[in-house]
This record gives structure tokens, sequence and C-alpha cells, in this order.
């Protein structure tokens, strides 16, 4: 076997081909979100209350935040810090309440468009190219079949770790202890804003900001501050969605920097998942924090021009950059 570039999770015999397959609706996903989208639609608005309305905007952060985005996707999936066991563990199980996938899912769906959208060919499912209402049927209710797919390979530790082999398998059961605390704190109204709304808006924004983001409706640098070279997919920023994406739309840095914990690396680009991080940094309970400024340099990553957008904001992102990360881009 061979490591395949993209990913240290995916593994090939030389002869993988992330262009050739077939997009499958997959119907334990399919009917998931489904019921989700339908019952949190149709019953929010006759069960809405400013208490539940608080219930769902304190939930969707914190399950985006400190799980989707720090616990899932920086810790578990790009390994950007370490932190105590038994928290990554709370901040993959707050990822599992989003209702995606579970944390083995996750990682096997996250590392193998990654892998894919860094070769020279990739499937239309794999990097969005699909205009927005058959992409959004395919990324939500559907899954893709490569003719020749690369194998997926978990860390030791991973595989032997029973916590998050039970978190794999009872993934959508989650939902349920959840559900029924709250329904004993504020009744059906809570579990409809709380469970149902919630997994239908942060399951379709998670996808949107993914669409947008690799979707090529725009080429100007505006969207751009890095290019990979020889890669099929480019990441674009989506400015509008930075601070409630929790700094994930920032995807044009995630791509030119894809291990580092802050993935908002320029002025004006809010990033919460790192703000969490930091945190977590100070009081104790995160290190070997990765950043580019003490990352390996990727030759394949270009740096480029602001193409317009002024000398002095040129000049000025040139000087945040080596302030903060102590080298020159």
């Amino acid at each position: 076997m061979q490591i395949v570039k993209g990913s240290e999770r995916i593994v090939g015999l030389g002869a993988s081909d992330p262009g050739a397959g077939k997009v499958i609706w997959a119907p334990k996903k399919s009917i998931w979100i489904t019921f989700m989208t339908a019952t949190g639609l149709s019953l929010a608005p006759s069960t809405f209350s400013w208490s539940a309305l608080a219930l769902f905007l304190f939930l969707t952060g914190v399950t985006l935040c400190a799980g989707h985005s720090v616990g899932m996707h920086r810790r578990l999936i790009h390994n950007s810090f370490s932190c105590p066991l038994w928290l990554e563990y709370v901040l993959v199980y707050l990822g599992v309440l989003v209702g995606m996938a579970g944390p083995f899912g996750m990682m096997r769906q996250h590392d193998l468009r990654d892998w894919a959208q860094r070769q020279k060919v990739c499937h239309d499912y794999l990097c969005h190219r699909r205009e927005i209402f058959l992409d959004y049927f395919w990324q939500v209710h559907c899954d893709i079949e490569l003719d020749q797919p690369p194998g997926f390979v978990l860390e030791d530790r991973l595989q032997r770790d029973k916590v998050y082999r039970w978190m794999e398998r009872t993934w959508m059961l989650q939902q349920a202890p959840l559900a029924l605390a709250l329904y004993f704190m504020g009744g059906w109204s809570y579990v409809i804003w709380g469970v149902a709304l919630r997994v239908c808006v942060s399951v379709t924004g998670h996808w949107l900001v993914g669409h947008f983001a690799h979707h090529e409706y725009r080429e100007t640098n505006d969207a751009m501050s890095w290019r990979v070279e020889n890669a099929s997919v480019q990441g674009r920023d989506v400015k509008i969605a930075g601070f409630i994406s929790m700094g994930e739309s920032w995807h044009n840095n995630h791509h030119a920097f894809p291990g580092s914990a802050k993935i908002g690396l320029f002025p004006g680009q809010p990033d919460p998942g790192w703000w969490f991080i930091s945190l977590l940094e100070r009081m104790g309970l995160a290190w070997n924090i990765k950043t580019p400024a003490n990352m390996a340099p990727r030759k394949e990553v270009v740096r480029l021009p602001d193409n317009g957008r002024g000398w002095k904001i040129c000049q000025l992102r040139k000087l945040i950059w080596r302030r903060t990360f102590g080298r020159a881009q």
C-alpha cells in the first residue's frame, strides 16, 4: 500500500481514481435529514417562543463551534492541537449532536473529499461543481461510489477506542437523550427548536458554506488569498458566513493550511473556533497548537496578489502576517 497525497488516512494501490464514479441515493441519511427538516420547518412557527429561540441559538452555537469546528474538524480530523482525552470526547460528542454523522463517518467523508480535491481530476460530487439544487440533493441525500476508490485507514488509537465506536454506532440516537431533557425543560417547543430545527439548519448551513466555498462562481482574488498548485479544486472564502460558520468559511485559508488550528488568518476574518481554542490554551487545556508559523511550508501553496484591493491593504496584510507568524509571506 501507499499513502496517496491529500490525507494520511486515505490509502490506495496507485490506481485509485477520484474522477470516475456514480452518485447513489443514501436512504438512511436521506430519511434522517428529511424527517428533521420537515419536522423543524413545519412545527417551528406554531411552537415559537423567545426562550425556544434562545435555546436554538445557544445549542446551535455550542455544537457548531465547540463540537463540529473545534472537536470534529480541528482536533479529530486535522489534529491541529492537543488536549486531554476527556475533553476530546466532550468536544467530539458535541460534534455528533450537530447531526451530520458519527466521528468515523465525518472523518471518512472529509478525508475522501480532501484527497479528491488535491488531485488533478475530481468528481463533480466531491467538488460541488453542479448547480445549487442538484448539489444540495447530492450532498445531503446521496453518497458517492467511485469506480476505483481509495482505502480509508484509521489510526490505531481510534480503531480501538470504544467510546468513538459507540458514538459511531449510535450517532442518530444521541439526539434522543437531549430531546428528552429538553422536553422536561420546556415541552415540545424546546424539542422542535432544540433538536429538529437545529439539526436542519446546521446540516443545511454546512452544505451551503461548502457549496459556495468550492463551487467556481468566482475566480477573483477577492475570494482567494492563496492558490494550491496542481489541485483540481481551490477553496474560496465565504465572507458573509465567517462568524456564523465559526471561522470555517475562510476556506481558502484552510485549503492553504489544512492543519492549522487558526483558519481566519487576516484582519476582518472572525474565527470563533480559534477564539475557543485560545481560551482552552489559557486554561491549560490545549497545547501543541499548529498555525502557519510553526507548520512545515508547502511549496505548492502560492500567495496571490490583492488584485486591485489597494496597495495599503496589501501592505497591511504583509505587516499583520509578519507580526503574527514571524516570517514574510
